[in-house]
């Protein structure tokens, strides 16, 4: 597996309830399958057993059962009991909507592994029981409840409860596993967040002591890197920047060249038209004026 900042950094953790209920039922049995997702289930009232990748493990009231993802897995209900559940991704996957949780029988997965869950176990290298014993129990349970309760309105702020309950849980889980391995920051090489802040900072004066201090890097040392990444120096890949968005303003708005030049990062109209220019090969007037003669263009011909 790989490193876990370059993993989440990939697949950030984005708790995505897929399924939640309170299940009231008589004694009841799920026949063996295997899960593309986590489910978490509460014992609140009666006792069930549950066989989880072969193992048996009786749950008494009270107790939770998470049960990872490729786990197979066989649930009964000893007598009648109400048991909280849900059906979750931890980790980020733009196809998650099309995943599902698996039915009675199903334990052949091979055309859905692009839809199967990352397991914690794997990631983190630890061990985490499918008896879960979380350290602050009834926190964990109250938000548990409170996380199936909200799920049951569809309405878009219970949604946004429920996710955020979950979000809440994950780190209570997280929290309680990572307790004893170090903090891990993301390794020094990755500068994948540097779009992003540049765009935050595009009308400031971004410095490159700025930029190395926020990587954990000397300066001489994030040019090199950035360069060895981007093939270019961080002044050359901030300029594109600013002429990109000051492109964009040009096409699309009539903000005035003071402006722009403003709203770019750039100290005065006379810096950014001289920019401008050297990157683009004619000033900003005569590119917004070429602009809109294209996009008028067409309109022109249909007539």
């Amino acid at each position: 597996m790989p490193h876990i900042a370059d993993f989440i950094a990939r697949h950030p953790v984005v708790p995505f309830i897929r399924e939640c209920d309170f299940a009231v039922r008589t004694p009841w049995y799920m026949a063996e399958r295997r899960l593309l997702d986590y489910l978490l289930v509460y014992i609140q009232n009666g006792r069930c057993r549950f066989w989880v990748d072969g193992k048996p493990y009786l749950f008494e009231q009270g107790e939770f059962c998470l049960i990872q993802p490729n786990s197979t897995t066989i649930l009964e209900g000893l007598s009648n009991t109400v048991t909280p559940f849900a059906h979750f991704d931890l980790f980020y996957n733009p196809e998650r909507e099309k995943s599902f949780p698996t039915k009675a029988g199903q334990t052949v997965l091979d055309p859905y592994l692009h839809l199967l869950q990352p397991r914690l176990d794997d990631l983190l290298g630890v061990s985490i029981p499918s008896r879960l014993q979380p350290t602050s129990s009834a926190k964990f349970r109250d938000t548990f409840l409170q996380v199936v309760e909200h799920w049951q309105y569809r309405d878009p702020v219970m949604q946004l409860r429920a996710q955020s309950g979950m979000t809440e849980l994950a780190i209570l889980l997280l929290e309680q596993y990572l307790a004893d391995r170090p903090s891990q920051r993301i390794p020094q090489h990755t500068l994948g967040w540097i779009t992003s802040y540049i765009s935050l900072h595009l009308d400031q004066d971004i410095g490159i002591e700025d930029m190395a201090h926020r990587a954990n890097l000397s300066p001489s040392r994030f040019n090199a890197v950035f360069k060895e990444q981007y093939g270019m120096t961080p002044h050359q890949y901030l300029l594109d920047m600013r002429i990109g968005h000051a492109c964009d303003l040009l096409r699309n708005t009539e903000l005035s060249q003071e402006q722009i030049a403003s709203y770019c990062g750039f100290a005065d109209v006379h810096h950014f038209s001289k920019s401008f220019s050297r990157k683009q090969g004619m000033p900003p007037g005569r590119y917004r004026s070429e602009q809109k003669r294209l996009i008028s263009a067409p309109a022109a011909s249909d007539n």
